[in-house]
């Protein structure tokens, strides 16, 4: 066995794994295909073997379902009482976890992993149970079926046509230290199911003709294997990456086919579907992008584009390696994953060629140990000579744009050349006017700085040439005999050998750096255009945002005009409310959207569904659904389906669906939370209204039993004193009434605002209107600025804001002070406020006033009961404003509210 020196960062990470794993206790599941297959008998097998062992062994929760063979393991074993739940007049049991934790055993035995607890219980489901035994350094056996696992879900209810409901999520499973497989074949357990040893006989019967057919039994049982054999083979990857082994072990079927920019790619990928469907096999098509493949014509790298996503359609893994050989990257992917099997193309050099530079199927050969190699050959369909045929992306050569692009290349390249003639001319003749004077061993030193500065400028053909004109220029100029190739010394032979060799593996090193630069440039460039939208949509706060974010980004990265779409209430794409971001590709098809929305595909120009569309289609994805659709005119579709591209387009995307389903989270929890606090106002409210009529109350039955016992004793003035108390007081509880319960209604939800546009100097009026006896007797000073614009807002409700705060100034200020009321306007928000020449509010109590039930002194008979400023703040927070209490700098209370103005007020025509 090969072993190679381990990563220090990989063994660090392994170091700090096992030291969590240490504090955590293990879990291991007994996993079967169906009930009936013997877990959780295998279960109380391990605990009997692991008791005997003298470890401290607890039930927590086991199961039996009246098997009598189980019930017999149970003699023995400690097993806690379950713990009583009263739920809806029926008498539950279920785990005790917190008498677990108490006993804290050293391993526990919590049957079902997949049970759900009943309501009351700490957690809702029985693997949060086990989550937190574990966390408490607790070992947990338990069982769990296969139709159980969240993943299979769906696949599990279309082949029994039974929906399970009860699931466990996948990591769950995977995060098990061990998992033991309890199989049964499908007969056997059919005739253990007859023999009532699953269940009673009636349920039996009636499993038989549902979910336990053969066919069912069959489907599931192949799906607990593969899972089995899927966390084996995790396991054994991590085993040979935690001990750094490179030789591949045969012990899965995987294939790796490789392609490249040729004729062979498409036989190849089908020659790699055929093999890894006869062998039912993971397979793998992989792309190495070499410097010299990085400089190949755009319609060829276009091709290889093309081969990947006809590989994906066939359902491959697609992987594009980066790497200065290929056939070390080959070699080093296949260690990493375990590769057994390569499917490659014939080598295509023939004769001296490759002798001389070699082959990636001759290398593979020589060094890929343990690894078989597949080689598929191409049928001679072509003269020598003949050109093969163009690999154009999705069936058009070549893309737009790509004339455009080849005489600034192909300029560019010769300027390349003539800079190798100008350097080496330059060379020469200061070498010339300095002949006698200058070594010759110098010399070459300076032609070959000029090799390196060819190279670094314009690549590997300029400077090979270079190379060649300095070993020329020299041996004609600067050896004896001058202006000959003919060597007087044998030993310059030596030295012009070895000058070209050093200049052309200079230059070739420094154009695969020159290379390699570019391409970290590249990288350098996508991951800081990564950062920089992820930390922009980090600080969004509104789906809108998020989209103004990413059509910024996506149109600066793929230079392509772009609109996100989402759908309506109707589940319809529309467009984006906002006119700007509407307008930035007005031209998208909302039926193509709808399509990609419904089906989670990506469809529209250069794909295989609806490719006449103008644009590219691609569905936003959020945690469990699709959010949106992205439709994206692309200028160039190269810079959209090149593989590092597109993967950069999925992380954009992935990274809009986050901070889209982030959003709509919390606005979700925001609208949870107000729906908790107008479920308390409602009933704070409704609790006041007792509280707050017992005054009212008390003072009309104590004058209308006046009035019953002594109407006749009464003077007529008495009389009418009594009877207008009786009506005062009737009219404040009716008002206080009117208010609470329409407060209870907007705060639950209830009622909607009426929103209109109304001039404030008419809410103003109606307040005042409404207060006139009380304020009677008070200079009220209005002061609204000229040309003051009307508001969108729920007169009503304003109104009563006004009259509370009136009222409240009323109550709390000495008789014929005068009140203030004002109107400011700014650019997003109008500002009213309410002034009197009171007394003032105490100091660190201008929160405290707007909390329900709080009175800044001691109350009078007639004084309300703290719910006047409560109301004023619910009222204008539902209208997505603000309320504050201040002291004035004279003296006195200032409260002002205010009010969004979110659009512009409807132009009113002058009249007539």
């Amino acid at each position: 066995m090969q072993h190679i020196r381990p990563d220090p960062d990989a063994l660090l990470a392994r170091v700090e794994r096992d030291q969590a794993r240490a504090k955590r206790g293990r879990l291991k599941i007994f996993f079967g295909a169906a009930a009936g297959v013997g877990k959780t008998f295998a279960m109380l097998l391990a605990a009997r073997e692991r008791r005997a062992d003298n470890l401290d062994v607890v039930v927590g929760v086991v199961e039996t379902h009246g098997r009598k063979e189980t019930q017999a393991l149970l003699a023995g074993l400690e097993t806690l009482p379950l713990r009583r739940i009263d739920y809806k007049g029926t008498v539950l049991h279920e785990f005790d976890l917190d008498a677990a934790l108490k006993r804290r055993p050293a391993i526990i035995l919590v049957d079902e992993l997949a049970h759900s607890n009943v309501p009351g219980c700490r957690h809702p489901k029985r693997w949060q149970d086990i989550h937190e035994l574990l966390e408490a350094g607790i070992d947990v056996y338990t069982a769990l079926n296969v139709q159980h696992l969240e993943s299979l879900n769906d696949d599990i209810g279309q082949i029994s046509g039974i929906r399970v409901w009860e699931t466990v999520p996948d990591t769950v499973f995977e995060d098990a230290d061990e998992v033991e497989l309890v199989d049964l074949p499908p007969d056997e357990l059919l005739n253990r199911l007859k023999e009532g040893k699953v269940y009673l006989p009636q349920q039996a019967q009636e499993a038989v003709k549902h979910f336990f057919r053969k066919g069912n039994l069959i489907a599931l049982r192949e799906l607990a294997l593969r899972q089995t054999a899927s966390r084996v083979d995790a396991e054994m990857l991590d085993y040979r990456e935690d001990h750094a082994i490179r030789e591949v072990w045969q012990v899965s079927e995987r294939i790796l086919v490789c392609i490249g920019p040729n004729a062979l790619a498409e036989r190849l990928v089908r020659a790699g579907k055929r093999l890894a469907t006869s062998l039912r096999a993971e397979w793998i098509v992989a792309y190495v992008e070499t410097p010299q493949l990085q400089r190949l014509p755009a319609e060829k790298r276009d091709g290889v584009l093309r081969i990947l996503r006809l590989a994906e359609q066939l359902g491959a893994e697609t992987v594009t390696l980066s790497a200065p050989d290929m056939s070390e990257a080959l070699i080093r992917f296949s260690r990493q994953r375990n590769i057994g099997k390569i499917v490659i193309g014939k080598p295509s050099r023939r004769g001296w060629r490759r002798w001389l530079f070699g082959s990636v199927v001759d290398t593979l050969v020589s060094r890929a140990h343990n690894i078989n190699l597949y080689l598929l050959g191409s049928p001679q369909t072509r003269e020598r000579g003949q050109a093969a045929p163009e690999l154009a992306l999705f069936g058009k050569s070549p893309l737009p744009g790509l004339k455009q692009r080849i005489p600034s290349k192909t300029a560019r390249r010769y300027l390349g050349y003539l800079w190798a003639f100008a350097v080496n001319a330059l060379i020469t003749a200061a070498g010339y006017l300095l002949l006698g004077r200058l070594e010759p061993a110098n010399l070459i030193m300076v032609y070959l700085l000029g090799v390196i500065f060819v190279a670094s400028r314009f690549g590997r053909g300029p400077s090979v040439l270079a190379s060649v004109l300095g070993v020329g220029c020299f041996d004609l100029l600067f050896l004896q005999p001058y202006y000959s190739f003919s060597v007087a010394d044998s030993q310059y032979l030596i030295t012009l050998s070895a000058m070209l060799a050093v200049g052309i593996v200079v230059s070739n090193l420094t154009a695969n750096v020159r290379s390699q630069a570019k391409v970290a440039a590249h990288r350098e460039r996508r991951a800081a255009a990564l950062y920089s939208m992820s930390r922009e949509l980090g600080s969004s706060q509104s789906e809108t945002d998020v989209v103004r974010v990413a059509v910024k980004h996506l149109y600066a990265e793929f230079s392509s005009r772009n609109v996100i779409l989402f759908p309506n209430g109707n589940g319809r794409m529309v467009f984006p409310a906002e006119k700007a971001l509407a307008e930035s590709l007005l031209g998208a098809d909302l039926s193509v959207a709808q399509w990609v929305f419904d089906h989670s595909e990506i469809a529209g120009q250069g794909t295989d569904t609806l490719p006449g569309a103008s644009a590219v289609y691609f569905p936003i994805h959020g945690d469990d659904q699709v959010l949106g659709v992205l439709a994206l005119l692309p200028v160039n579709l190269r810079r959209v389906f090149l593989p590092e591209q597109q993967k950069l387009l999925e992380t954009f995307l992935r990274q809009i669906g986050q901070a889209i389903g982030r959003i709509r989270f919390s606005e979700r929890a925001r609208s949870t939370q107000m729906q908790m606090e107008a479920e308390r106002l409602r009933n704070s409210l409704l609790s006041a209204i007792s509280h707050d009529l017992r005054t009212p109350l008390a003072t009309i039955i104590g004058s209308a039993s006046t009035i019953a016992h002594n109407q006749q004793k009464l003077a007529p003035q008495d009389l009418v004193e009594l009877g207008q108390g009786i009506v005062d007081e009737a009219k404040r509880m009716a008002n206080l009434v009117n208010n609470i319960l329409d407060m209870a209604k907007l705060e639950a939800g209830m009622l909607e605002l009426n929103k209109q546009w109304y001039p404030l100097e008419e809410i103003v009026g109606t307040a005042l209107t409404q207060l006139q006896a009380q304020l009677a007797g008070r200079p009220v000073t209005v002061k609204l600025p000229p040309g003051i614009p009307m508001v969108l807002a729920d007169s009503v409700m304003i109104e009563q804001v006004l009259i509370n705060l009136l009222e409240n100034a009323v109550r709390y200020t000495p008789e014929a002070s005068p009140l203030e009321i004002s109107a400011e306007f700014g650019d997003s928000s109008v500002e009213i406020a309410v002034a009197d020449r009171g007394p003032g509010i105490p100091r660190g109590m201008e929160e405290r006033l707007f909390e329900k039930f709080y009175q800044g002194r001691q109350e009078t008979a007639q004084s309300g009961v703290g719910l006047g400023l409560a109301i004023c703040r619910a009222i204008v927070e539902i209208h997505g404003g603000t309320i504050s209490a201040s002291n004035r700098p004279d003296g006195g209370a200032l409260f002002a509210f205010r009010l969004p103005l979110d659009q512009a007020p409807p132009e009113v025509e002058p009249e007539e």
